[in-house]
């Protein structure tokens, strides 16, 4: 780990994070947007700026030291070959410990919808309400956030009973006992890299300190499609690793909502996304016969004739809501019953109908 601190800070109140891979065309915004955010809402406290790096090689580094602030900067990276989001927040979450902070935040570095209120929204009830974790609620066009959509805010709702609704929104606030928490979990590979929020949330809710959600209402920021298949196979495994092992706290009572916090008025930007759906249903069909005839004989006959309708004939018109669920049930059934190898294959089986 390499650190640049050119204020010697050695504590503070506040620690807003920045995790980071080539990021250099759009860090100096987002700073410029927390500093405004520190400077108006947390003036008489001491706070720091902090952008968790992967060794970028685009200038990342030199964009954020260089952005003029009043708030003072440090700088963090991972050595040259290790990269992950994961392994940038563990030294976020590190570097709190290290600055004995209160409250601390993560906010994602290609941001464009960034506000100074985010950051009185994220922190506040923090520092005021004694909230521990808080996850954003945002405005999204209804093709972003499909990990969320149809994987991770389902099987919280359904599994663990917790109306989070964007369990993987990227940014978030928590305390430092949170921090204390995340850091005594075992952090398995996929979670040193995108499966870190999903991990952040599922343990927030074992370790029953009080969570909550703010309203952000916008989030604009890079297309993440070039990033999904990757990011699945960490996220999926994440959650059904999590699920498959802590057993003892699925839900089975009454959904618990969790209440909106903090909210920031603002108008809405609506997000123009193009999905080409063509080759999507192609990828998927070629992929479903790729990992198809591996678990073929462990699913039940109507998960089996669902899945042929849809992935042979091509009725992808069959694809709703129910079978989706029936689907992903019997796959998380399954995972919590066979050992690695299989659970590798299942998740692989799981993005190719995602």
């Amino acid at each position: 780990m390499r650190i640049i601190n050119p204020d010697n800070i050695n504590e503070a109140e506040i620690v807003i994070g920045i995790p980071s891979l080539n990021e250099a065309d759009s860090i100096g915004f987002v700073v410029k947007q927390i500093d405004q955010g520190l400077r108006e809402y947390f003036s008489d406290r001491k706070s720091v700026i902090v952008n968790v790096d992967n060794n970028s090689q685009d200038g990342t580094k030199e964009a954020f030291l260089n952005t003029k602030t009043h708030t003072p900067k440090i700088y963090i990276s991972t050595p040259e070959n290790v990269k992950g989001k994961g392994n940038n927040l563990r030294n976020l979450f590190a570097i709190i410990r290290k600055l004995k902070a209160k409250a601390g935040a993560t906010v994602d570095a290609d941001l464009k919808s960034i506000t100074p209120q985010w950051i009185n929204c994220l922190i506040s009830p923090i520092l005021k309400e004694n909230y521990h974790f808080l996850t954003p609620l945002y405005y999204r066009h209804k093709y972003d956030a499909t990990i969320t959509n149809h994987i991770c805010y389902p099987l919280v709702y359904g599994v663990l009973g917790h109306n989070i609704r964007q369990p993987i929104g990227g940014d978030m606030a928590f305390s430092r006992e949170m921090t204390e928490f995340w850091l005594n979990q075992d952090w398995l590979p996929e979670v040193s890299q995108y499966g870190i929020d999903i991990f952040m949330t599922l343990n927030a809710i074992k370790s029953q300190l009080k969570i909550g959600q703010v309203n952000l209402v916008a989030k604009i920021h890079k297309p993440s499609a070039p990033k999904l298949g990757p990011m699945f196979l960490a996220v999926a495994k994440t959650l059904f690793d999590f699920l498959s092992a802590n057993k003892e706290i699925w839900n089975d009572k009454e959904v618990i909502d969790v209440p909106t916090v903090c909210s920031v008025d603002y108008q809405i930007h609506k997000e123009d996304l193009f999905v080409d759906k063509n080759k999507i249903k192609e990828t998927a069909a070629a992929e479903f016969r790729e990992t198809y005839r591996m678990l073929e004989p462990e699913l039940n006959n109507e998960i089996k004739e669902i899945l042929e309708n849809i992935f042979i004939k091509k009725e992808f018109e069959l694809l709703r809501a129910c079978n989706w669920a029936k689907v992903v049930y019997q796959l998380l059934k399954m995972y919590c019953s066979v050992q690695a190898p299989r659970k590798e294959q299942i998740i692989k089986f799981l993005r190719a109908l995602y």
